[in-house]
């Protein structure tokens, strides 16, 4: 008879772990391109996926760029909505410029539209909590999540996994069921080396590692998680030598105090104080252009939708496998490592496929073996939501493009 019971309380107790509201775990791997996982055949990722659904790759939103890209996946809404339009750009109504360096700014709550994730967790009464997203730590706590932690790259990646976990274990009414959590690799050796370099290897193969004890901790909690895989952008590699440089301080004059410059390296953004300034510097570059393309902002493509007024009145576009630096020709011959490779994002997503990143899918919601093709990360957010139960705002993604992964 006792045996009996104790299989009943067993049985109970699983059935109450599996209609229990469902969890979900946001993890973003910076800079992982699309193809590192045949390239480099990471053991951790491939079960995951095993056990998962995956698509063919996840798009970027224009600049692909980190910080806008990471802002849209957690609100569904494209750059040019939610207003965090790249990762360093001019505000004309506060006479400022954000960058991602920039502390002040980046947890003003004035920069960030759109409602997080987080943040419509909060407004339907569920946890959150988030280790390291763009948007996380803003100053408003109406506007974070319930526990968060400022940006600090340096706090080791292992404690950030341990305390995903740790927030799982918490007691049910302090328990987090929306989490975030973001690692700045392989985005950083894919930068500095090529994403074909042996260095970016290992940063993929240490994320695999990481993303194993990650999902042995999840495990270990018996709760119904699902665990989406991002990344913000892909990768492009270029060679680094003088034929690839584009040099801005050639194409304007800088000593202008009325064009506002913000250079982002595949795009350069120009504010102008008078349109009379504007036309007369665009037909300068416009005779001018030699693997760049110059655009004045009412014809920027309509796939982008970006038209906010953070957004430069002209840019500069540089053409695939260009880069656009701020400088002297002579000041950067004289430290760059010639020869070498280099790797860069913020080209036009639809164009350069090197641009794509990953989307991967496990958990109690997520169909077994389902596949999709490329899609754009805005139509994350309603996954999410569908998952959570959380009823959708305003935004850019539909629910339908990931339906077929979706499991009640």
């Amino acid at each position: 008879m006792k045996k009996i019971l104790f299989l009943g309380f067993l049985l109970c107790s699983v059935c109450g772990r599996a209609q229990e509201r469902p969890y979900v775990v946001l993890v973003s791997f910076d800079g992982f391109r699309h193809d590192y996982l045949t390239k480099y055949n990471p053991p951790a990722f491939k079960k995951f996926i095993a056990d998962g659904a995956q698509a063919e790759a996840i798009i970027p939103s224009f600049p692909s760029k980190t910080f806008p890209n990471h802002y849209s996946i957690v609100t569904g809404l494209n750059p040019g909505n939610h207003g965090l339009v790249d990762n360093s750009f001019y505000d004309l109504k506060r006479n400022e410029f954000y960058g991602m360096r920039n502390k002040d700014r980046v947890v003003n709550p004035i920069y960030y539209g759109g409602v997080p994730l987080w943040e419509l967790a909060k407004k339907n009464n569920m946890k959150s909590a988030s280790f390291f997203w763009v948007g996380s730590e803003m100053s408003d706590p109406a506007r974070r999540p319930d526990y968060y932690f400022p940006f600090d790259d340096t706090i080791d990646p292992r404690k950030r996994v341990q305390q995903v976990i740790d927030w799982l274990n918490l007691p049910a009414n302090e328990r987090p069921h929306m989490i975030t959590l973001y690692f700045s690799f392989p985005d950083h050796e894919g930068h500095e080396f090529g994403p074909n370099a042996a260095e970016t290897q290992h940063a993929v193969m240490r994320a695999d590692s990481l993303l194993g004890e990650l999902m042995t901790g999840i495990k270990a909690t018996r709760l119904p998680v699902n665990v989406i895989l991002v990344s913000d952008h892909g990768m492009k590699e270029l060679p680094v030598e003088e034929s690839t440089f584009i040099f801005v301080d050639e194409l304007l004059d800088r000593k202008d105090r009325s064009i506002k410059v913000v250079n982002g390296g595949t795009q350069t953004h120009l504010y102008f104080d008078s349109a009379r300034k504007k036309d007369s510097v665009f037909a300068v570059l416009k005779k001018n252009e030699k693997h760049f393309t110059v655009l004045k902002k009412e014809d920027y493509p309509a796939r982008w939708q970006y038209t906010h007024n953070r957004v430069g009145d002209m840019m500069i576009i540089a053409d695939e496998g260009f880069y656009i630096r701020e400088g002297t020709r002579e000041r950067f011959l004289s430290s760059a490592k010639l020869g070498t490779k280099m790797g860069v994002h913020g080209y036009d997503p639809a164009v350069v496929h090197d641009m794509r990143g990953i989307f991967y899918a496990q958990g109690p919601n997520i169909k077994k073996g389902a596949r999709v093709p490329a899609f754009q990360n805005i139509h994350v957010y309603p996954l999410i939501a569908k998952i959570l139960n959380l009823p959708l705002p305003v935004i850019d993604g539909r629910e339908e493009v990931l339906k077929g992964i979706y499991r009640k």
